[in-house]
């Protein structure tokens, strides 16, 4: 009997992703992936390094100096990952196996089976044209293979409604109650307003936000006439591609639009990793591990 098609990736994710991120890591996935418990386990004073988002500053005001609190870690890490699937998620220029969709895929794949192996649970809330449901967070391989699958069955819309992450992002305070490692993967390409729910969830959990680009979101080869598409909307538009005017027009478009997001992230006060449909996953996780390692030695 052949291997289902979550059971194919999982196989490829463990074969040429997982495999070298165990070398590369050297089994260092907390840099990562951290996991705070809940349970206070008492105070001390503040010391260089601490994290200032645990300065108890009732405390720090009765007593003229800093005091932080400190938790019990726990040894199990609930993840929660908040799917961005509308349209322009389907977007793709270096062929179809390397959509932002397919490599949004592969990275949560990866992740949660990195997440897994270490006895800790995933779960997941996707949004197409609105939030579609929630996975119930579990363990184990299974879990894994359930994730791939849900997300293979998850469909491509011709069209949609604008996209407002700000609801996924709102379903995701509504539903994550306990502290978790909340792992948010979109382009962010949305309806403004998501800043206010984004900075609620960096308050609340421990996030990783990862933006899903294509390069030619912001810049036009020159082959000639080609049909572009609104990915939300479904609108085509036939353009001359050798018109350097219109390439010129649609690189300004593409960075403007790039300057609008990053001000709202900016506003957010959250730091958002990006992650290429033409990068390499192993090299983009290290990446991603090595920034996250240098924000917590800093703070």
């Amino acid at each position: 009997m052949s291997a289902s098609a979550p059971e194919r990736i999982l196989q490829r994710l463990d074969w040429h992703v997982v495999r070298r991120l165990d070398g590369l890591l050297q089994g260092e996935y907390r840099s990562l992936f951290r996991g705070v418990g809940i349970d206070l386990a008492g105070l001390r004073e503040y010391q260089a390094g601490d994290d200032v988002r645990y300065i108890d500053w009732n405390v720090t005001a009765r007593m003229d100096a800093p005091y932080v609190r400190e938790y019990n870690e726990d040894r199990e890490i609930t993840a929660w990952f908040l799917l961005d699937l509308s349209p322009s998620v389907d977007f793709g220029t270096v062929g179809e196996d390397r959509l932002k969709r397919t490599v949004l895929i592969d990275f949560v794949g990866t992740l949660a089976r990195v997440l897994t192996r270490r006895g800790n649970r995933v779960g997941a809330i996707v949004y197409g044209s609105e939030v579609e449901h929630a996975i119930p967070v579990s363990s184990g391989r299974v879990a894994v293979l359930r994730l791939v699958e849900d997300l293979l069955d998850q469909p491509m819309l011709d069209r949609a409604p604008a996209t407002d992450l700000g609801v996924l992002l709102e379903q995701g305070l509504r539903t994550i109650k306990r502290r978790s490692l909340v792992v948010i993967v979109s382009d962010f390409i949305s309806a403004p307003g998501w800043e206010k729910p984004l900075h609620l969830l960096n308050r609340r959990h421990e996030l990783l936000a990862v933006r899903l680009v294509d390069p030619r979101e912001v810049e036009l080869p020159d082959v000639g006439t080609v049909v572009i598409q609104d990915a939300e909307t479904g609108e085509q538009l036939e353009v001359d591609t050798h018109d350097r005017a219109f390439r010129e027009r649609f690189a300004a478009a593409g960075r403007a639009r790039e300057a609008a997001v990053n001000a709202a992230i900016g506003r957010a006060g959250v730091d958002v990793m990006t992650l290429s449909t033409q990068d390499d996953l192993v090299r983009a996780i290290v990446r991603m591990a090595s920034r996250q390692h240098r924000r917590k030695a800093q703070a």
